[in-house]
């Protein structure tokens, strides 16, 4: 699907950003982490108290054992992240090898290579930390190139201005429903010779509901997951990995790779979606303040 054209002020506006962003990301550590960071933080929490409801509603039907005091430090600390996430991200507009491996530490990276070596594999990650990172994996393994699936935004604008952001010579994007025609198109030749890693954020609630979408047990609550990734996964033999991310100081991360699924093991339906959730619940439960409580994830409701 290609991106509807801009009018001129559309352009003039997409280039006045994309100016102001690579501007940004050339700019020191400090002053980007710890003076605007802290900015953003005091905006986003304490004057237009994003989503505030959101959040609040989410973290206590989430955590029903902690106390009010535990989970207002975890709402404080989101709105830090928060503040970080948006840092991070504009970051990108300026980017380089060097940089990449200051970001970004890969646990295993040498064992991971070898499994993957030579073939297409399926990333399944979520909105935990600066998930755009996860894109530097063409950096680290240069024989692979990303393919990040996505939801495109409806303002055009921000469309272009992220499509900016996240394709380069090691990353490119594609539409959630274009990606299986994608994958048949290139699975063949490669993607400019190369295999493709296919990163799947599969964490958010789908925009609605179909019949036989899977319900699991997520956070004291049940959840309906994209299965997308399970799907994919069987239909090719493509071998699926869950992408664990570890806050290690502001802006930078460790990131790991655990194997849900071998490419060619049997296994019961939803089963590595199963596997998914499980690993994404580990997570969040030990670093609840990582993940994207703004989204209004449980907004759809099981009929039993």
């Amino acid at each position: 699907m290609r991106p509807s054209k801009l009018n001129f002020a559309q352009r003039a506006w997409l280039e006045f950003l994309w100016a102001n962003m690579r501007l940004f990301a050339v700019m020191p550590y400090w002053f980007k982490f710890y003076v605007v960071e802290n900015v953003l933080f005091f905006l986003l929490c304490h004057v237009l108290r994003y989503r505030s409801k959101v959040v609040r509603t989410n973290l206590r039907s989430a955590f029903p054992e902690k106390s009010e005091d535990e989970l207002r430090l975890v709402r404080r600390r989101f709105y830090r992240t928060l503040a970080e996430i948006f840092v991070d991200t504009v970051d990108l507009a300026h980017r380089s090898e060097r940089k990449a491996h200051e970001m970004l530490v890969i646990e295993g990276l040498d064992e991971h290579r070898g499994r993957v070596c030579g073939r297409d594999w399926i990333a399944m990650l979520a909105h935990f930390g600066c998930w755009e990172y996860c894109s530097y994996w063409g950096l680290y393994e240069p024989s692979q190139k990303v393919v990040a699936v996505y939801h495109p935004l409806h303002d055009p604008v921000m469309e272009r201005l992220y499509q900016r952001l996240r394709n380069s010579s090691y990353a490119t994007t594609v539409a959630m429903k274009e990606c299986v025609r994608f994958y048949l198109r290139h699975r063949d030749e490669g993607l400019d010779g190369r295999n493709m890693a296919l990163g799947l954020i599969a964490d958010q609630a789908p925009p609605r509901l179909r019949a036989g979408v899977p319900w699991f047990s997520f956070l004291n609550q049940d959840t309906v997951f994209f299965d997308g990734g399970e799907k994919l996964a069987l239909k090719f033999g493509l071998p699926v990995y869950f992408v664990r991310m570890e806050r290690l100081k502001r802006g930078r991360y460790r990131m790991a790779f655990e194997l849900l699924y071998d490419g060619s093991e049997p296994v019961a339906e939803n089963e590595i979606t199963e596997r998914y959730v499980r690993r994404l619940e580990t997570m969040i439960r030990e670093r609840p303040e990582l993940w994207m409580w703004s989204h209004k994830r449980w907004k759809h409701k099981r009929v039993r």
